[in-house]
């Protein structure tokens, strides 16, 4: 259970303000249909999740205790650093000629490759035995964050702080990272 509400809360919370957070803003605005765009992100982020939490779990059986503690430890650490940046789209992104559902999980999928939630995702499969309770939680997360997103779109990016929540995302990082060197 552990595994599941830590995933949960780190991920909804490094979440906001997220390049994935601000395509889920784009695509809402842009297609006006939540269902198809929730269901694409559900599904992009369970395969996102999945495959960096099985990445996670086997980096876990390369090195030994000791080494993935520190290693794990640190990642966090410079997550927390990495959450007060705030993120931003590139460039408007493309949208395939593809429908709603598609378009949302492709585009969703590709953006979250590299991102501090899918490397968070990594470092919390490594640190937890359970690798179903760390993807059913960072997805869980994903989903806390970016389903009022996509419903109630503009009107709520501007009334979440998202400096506040940058914050609190470092602070969650941070003190992670120190769990796991204190708590391992």
């Amino acid at each position: 259970m552990e595994a599941l509400l830590t995933s949960t809360a780190i991920v909804a919370v490094a979440e906001m303000g997220d390049k994935t957070q601000l395509l889920s803003f784009v695509l809402a605005a842009k297609f006006k249909r939540p269902w198809p765009i929730v269901l694409g992100i559900l599904l992009a982020t369970l395969a996102n999740h999945f495959l960096a939490g099985s990445v996670g779990a086997w980096l876990a059986t390369l090195v030994s205790p000791q080494a993935l503690k520190w290693i794990v430890a640190l990642s966090f650490i410079a997550f927390g650093l990495w959450a007060l940046v705030p993120d931003k789209l590139e460039d408007s992104p493309t949208m395939p000629a593809a429908g709603v559902f598609v378009t949302t999980l492709v585009a969703f999928f590709l953006v979250e490759m590299g991102d501090k939630t899918q490397l968070a995702t990594i470092a919390l499969a490594a640190r937890y035995d359970s690798l179903v309770a760390v993807v059913l939680g960072t997805t869980l997360g994903m989903m806390i964050a970016n389903g009022p997103a996509v419903w109630m779109g503009e009107k709520l990016a501007h009334r979440v702080n998202m400096r506040a929540m940058r914050w609190i995302a470092a602070g969650l990082f941070v003190l992670l990272g120190v769990l796991a060197l204190v708590a391992w």
